[in-house]
């Protein structure tokens, strides 16, 4: 009985110096990574700041973001509201808090889509090959010729507007790239000598693509998809911009550019507040996506490491 105890004492104690060092590791990647990526890093804490402004918008929130206060329209930033108010008197802070909200939203279930169902076709299209592959590429290439916000603008005005909509309308201006990119890494990957000794041992198809292939192939595309989130965002606040995005009264950064910016109302010398404090949190969100993305490639691409 006391041989057994001290033998769990004995486990226990290796299994907690072993998840201290895997701790310690972990913290000093973390600790080169911000050494050598300083921006990359940046953008990263501030997106985990906006996440959590985002799930807790609630609670961050002054005022109701909905509710109007006419007799304090166009308020300038003070302490009654922080950014201002807008032409119903609703807290230009609040808005912005759940427009970044949407925003996030928007940019994070769109880059999921279309990367789950991009690199899905893409993989299948650079292994299997043949006339599926000639098939798939005609079509991606059919895809890409149109630009990426016409191509949105087009199908948000076949389904409609709406939340789900535009996040649709985004994942599928997404897939085509994400099509090209898994397609490019699957190629590669299936010529290495794993995958050669899989097929000779009978593996079948689906087994190597789902065990070998796609494994190998997700550090570009996790990279890639990093990068286009802050293009999902800036998608959306176009469509929104024109009209066509989240409609009202739901705030997004790119309705309350839109709001800020009508010129009949002459809201840009009025209250240039409604423009400028959206405009910041738009391109703090897009800023910070594009750092850690470009930190990531250059992390994980070994022919750009230091």
């Amino acid at each position: 009985m006391q041989e057994a105890q001290g033998r769990r004492g004995t486990g226990e104690a290796v299994a907690t110096i072993i998840g201290r060092r895997r701790e310690r590791s972990i913290l000093q990647k973390l600790g080169r990574f911000a050494r050598e990526y300083p921006l990359g890093t940046a953008g990263a804490l501030v997106l985990l700041l906006l996440v959590f402004v985002a799930v807790f918008a609630p609670v961050v929130a002054r005022y109701d973001h909905l509710i109007t206060d006419v007799p304090n329209r166009l308020t300038a930033p003070g302490s009654q509201f922080w950014l201002g108010s807008d032409a119903l008197g609703r807290d230009a802070y609040s808005r912005i808090v759940f427009g970044s909200r949407v925003s996030l939203r928007v940019g994070l279930l769109s880059v999921i889509f279309g990367t789950l169902i991009g690199t899905s076709f893409g993989i299948a299209s650079g292994y299997i090959g043949g006339w599926y592959d000639l098939v798939a590429q005609r079509l991606v290439d059919a895809f890409m010729g149109f630009p990426s916000l016409v191509l949105a603008l087009a199908l948000v005005v076949g389904l409609g507007a709406s939340v789900n909509n535009v996040t649709l309308a985004i994942g599928i201006v997404l897939i085509p790239r994400m099509i090209r990119l898994s397609r490019s890494s699957a190629l590669s990957i299936k010529e290495e000598v794993y995958v050669l000794a899989a097929q000779a041992i009978g593996a079948s198809r689906m087994r190597i693509m789902l065990r070998h292939v796609t494994p190998n192939s997700l550090a570009p595309v996790f990279v890639l998809a990093t990068g286009y989130l802050g293009t999902a965002i800036v998608t959306e606040a176009s469509l929104s911009f024109l009209g066509l995005g989240v409609p009202p009264p739901n705030p997004t950064l790119g309705g309350m550019l839109r709001e800020g910016s009508q010129g009949s109302q002459g809201y840009l010398e009025a209250a240039p507040w409604l423009t400028i404090f959206p405009g910041l949190a738009l391109s703090a969100i897009v800023f910070s996506f594009a750092f850690l993305g470009d930190a990531l490639r250059d992390a994980f691409d070994p022919r750009l490491r230091r």
